[in-house]
């Protein structure tokens, strides 16, 4: 009859800690990154006036481009770290339509979750 109760009282702990917190840091996950990876130091060698090609030789493809045809490219890089949040970082570039680069801008560590 001992056996039993403590068998019972021992599957019962069990099924009461199984959704804890601390025990999902345990389970391995693994870092996701996504998009395209740029460097403080990359991005500084990009400036207004570049052209697209220039562009592209320094930074690469980009992620995405705006499919309406205003000449803007989107870089995006998504990295989920294990059991962090979620950070992304958009560098927009603008270009006219000689396809030279006329606005630039940076949002970056930009959380979700």
């Amino acid at each position: 009859m001992r056996c039993k109760t403590l068998t019972a009282a021992a599957v019962v702990l069990v099924m009461l800690t199984a959704g804890c917190s601390t025990f999902e840091k345990v389970v391995y996950r693994p870092d996701i990154n996504q998009g395209n990876y740029l460097t403080p130091t990359d991005v500084a060698k990009v400036h207004k006036g570049m052209t697209q090609q220039q562009v592209a030789y320094t930074l690469g493809t980009p992620m995405m481009q705006d499919p309406f045809g205003s000449q803007t490219w989107f870089y995006v890089f998504r990295q989920q770290p294990g059991h962090e949040k979620i950070t992304q970082q958009t560098l927009t570039l603008t270009f006219d339509s000689a396809g030279v680069l006329t606005d630039i801008q940076n949002k970056t560590a930009l959380t979700a979750q």
